[in-house]
């Protein structure tokens, strides 16, 4: 019984030093300059530009069915 405890906390230190290890440094280099992150200015201006005509067309969609109707010829 006395080993298989040492065992297993050594077996837990090698184990949890291993991790360490085989993680991630955290450093990425993308080597992205100022092109790219213009190119990607102009695609997400491109977007909002197409976005907001479909956001007035479909706020128009929903006024014209909740919408009231009006008659179109009164009677006096």
């Amino acid at each position: 019984m006395k080993t298989m405890s040492r065992i297993a906390i050594a077996a837990t230190i090698l184990f949890g030093s291993a991790s360490s290890v085989l993680a991630a440094s955290g450093l990425r280099e993308d080597n992205s300059g100022i092109v790219v992150w213009v190119f990607l200015g102009f695609c997400a201006l491109i977007v909002v530009a197409q976005l907001l005509p479909a956001i007035l067309l479909a706020v128009g969609m929903v006024k014209g069915l909740v919408g009231t109707t009006e008659k179109a010829s009164q009677t006096n």
